[in-house]
């Protein structure tokens, strides 16, 4: 993914804002915002279904199926 565009900046209040070109839009009405070492990244906040919906994408099967092996607990006197 190399688009690269240019986006107007313009101050609201005492706040910056960053105009996005249509083809860059996000759905929703947040994004995450973090310093990287050229600029600042921004990254749609994705909700909570969403996010384990990706996550199954990415493989690997669902965790423990058949339980978890695990030795037997050892007895122990209590209280002697």
């Amino acid at each position: 993914m190399s688009e690269r565009a240019v986006a107007k900046l313009f101050r609201n209040g005492r706040s910056q804002a960053v105009r996005l070109p249509k083809e860059f839009r996000f759905r929703g009405d947040k994004v995450h915002v973090r310093r990287v070492t050229s600029g600042v990244l921004l990254e749609p906040v994705l909700d909570v279904k969403e996010w384990f919906a990706r996550m199954d994408k990415v493989g690997g099967g669902a965790l423990m199926v058949s339980g978890r092996d695990q030795p037997t607990t050892p007895s122990r006197k209590v209280f002697d």
